[in-house]
């Protein structure tokens, strides 16, 4: 078998190498991380969203790449459905699917006024009022997958595809201070207490890279 690896972008900035990254590692699937350097034209194209169709990250297991979000969670839960990124009950995973769907392909004006920084804090940011309604939006999906299915994650106990979908949004809610109601800011609070994220977000500082493009002055 081919060595499986993981290419992804820098950690500071790369909102979908990190959802890459969590669904590899709750999967359980040994990998070797290739990171791309901040340089590379792939790397750009996901951190500056450039391109609607970016090819990080990307997993390469068994001599098949798979580069899309979505793509990689499926094939990871056909891979090891025990792992349970997809809910085991059939009405719960279609939801599940749904509102990582939702997150795969909308909430441009979020991404737009609100990039991943982990590095920054912006207290007091004004929010621009175009992203509001996607941060809203946001807001509702969770409220409603914490009511449902009475947390403390998305879809119950364990972290599923949905909360590795929405983890980078909460790093984004933190670095730009949005306010939340206490249900939400208390979902931030789990993510962020979430192993992997602790992994992640340390890496993240000790990177030397940075963008100036993603660094501006607020």
């Amino acid at each position: 078998m081919a060595g499986t690896t993981l290419t992804i972008s820098s950690k500071n900035y790369g909102s979908w190498s990190l959802r890459g990254w969590l669904l590899t590692k709750m999967t359980g699937l040994a990998f070797k991380e290739i990171v791309l350097p901040a340089d590379d034209p792939s790397t750009r194209a996901e951190l500056l969203l450039l391109s609607p169709s970016f090819l990080v990250p990307c997993l390469t297991h068994d001599g098949v790449a798979i580069w899309d979000t979505l793509a990689i969670a499926e094939y990871l839960h056909e891979l090891n459905p025990a792992a349970g990124l997809l809910p085991a009950d059939r009405a719960a995973r279609a939801r599940c699917r749904s509102v990582a769907g939702e997150m795969h392909s909308g909430f441009a004006s979020l991404r737009s006024a609100l990039p991943m920084n982990l590095k920054a804090r912006h207290p007091g940011f004004k929010v621009w009022a175009g992203a509001q309604p996607d941060i809203d939006r946001i807001a509702t999906i969770w409220r409603d997958c914490l009511a449902s299915y009475k947390g403390p994650y998305l879809f119950g106990a364990a972290p599923t595809l949905a909360d590795a979908m929405y983890a980078p949004v909460v790093t984004r809610f933190i670095t730009y201070d949005v306010a939340l109601e206490p249900i939400c800011a208390s979902y931030c609070r789990r993510i962020m207490a979430w192993p992997l994220m602790v992994e992640w977000i340390e890496a993240a500082r000790a990177e030397p890279d940075d963008l100036e493009e993603l660094d501006v002055e607020f």
